[in-house]
């Protein structure tokens, strides 16, 4: 089985500014020589146009943080795959745990979000990932199961076009990591229900997403079944998130 480059994606999460996205891709381009794994960076809506024109032309792919589960209509505040689109967006990340908690999407909303993207020809980053009590109550595997079985039975036909990102959502901005083996565990079993669904499994990247940085990167993606990672905080400071790049280009 022939695997694809390692991907790695930035999240800038509610981050950023006009002033600073310039400094802070005009240095990270200047710095990805020696890079030659597949990159992107998730910006915030309000910034994807100005993103778009600065990397136009550069392997750093331009990605989203959320798409509606809406094709379009009267939802106010939302935006459309087709939106998207416009902008030359390669990704879009689905099910965020912040999404999760914090605006109570379900499993179905996440898979509906997936559906969304695939249909415009964007590729969807599905996170998965369970809290720190389900961790502690041995149901990790039970939890990420039942997340990704969500979107595989909306998207079953085109599953093998998604990205998938495990997310302990208990190692997500608080310093905390799944230690290398506790992640792969995790990949493998994401990566069995993958083959179970799809004959084009391996065309399916599974990143990590729990806090990885530029001490971590190297064992984690040293693991046989993490294709890459969905970077947060790191993907802010621009010696640490080529550190995580050049790491995933070994």
């Amino acid at each position: 089985m022939t695997r694809l480059a390692k991907l790695m994606v930035g999240n800038w999460k509610m981050h950023g500014s006009l002033v600073a996205n310039v400094s802070l891709l005009s240095d990270l381009l200047s710095g990805m020589g020696e890079v030659n794994c597949r990159a992107a960076v998730c910006v915030p809506a309000p910034y994807l146009a100005q993103v778009q024109s600065l990397l136009a032309g550069s392997a750093l792919e331009v990605g989203a943080q959320d798409v509606s589960a809406h094709e379009s209509g009267a939802y106010t505040g939302e935006v459309s795959a087709a939106m998207l689109s416009d902008f030359a967006v390669r990704y879009a990340i689905v099910g965020h745990s912040e999404r999760r908690q914090c605006h109570g999407e379900t499993d179905t909303v996440v898979a509906n979000k997936a559906q969304r993207a695939l249909a415009a020809g964007i590729t969807p980053i599905v996170c998965v990932g369970e809290s720190l009590a389900e961790h502690e109550a041995g149901q990790t595997e039970a939890v990420v199961k039942r997340q990704l079985a969500a979107v595989i039975h909306t998207n079953g036909h085109c599953i093998s076009e998604i990205v998938v990102a495990y997310e302990p959502v208990w190692a997500i901005g608080t310093g905390l990591t799944a230690t290398p083996e506790q992640a792969q565990d995790v990949h493998a079993v994401l990566r069995a229900q993958l083959q179970a669904a799809t004959a084009h499994a391996d065309r399916v990247s599974i990143l990590y997403g729990g806090s990885m940085n530029a001490a971590n990167a190297a064992v984690l993606l040293a693991q046989p079944d993490v294709d890459g990672g969905l970077i947060g905080g790191a993907s802010l400071k621009v010696p640490d998130f080529l550190s995580i790049l050049k790491a995933a280009s070994r």
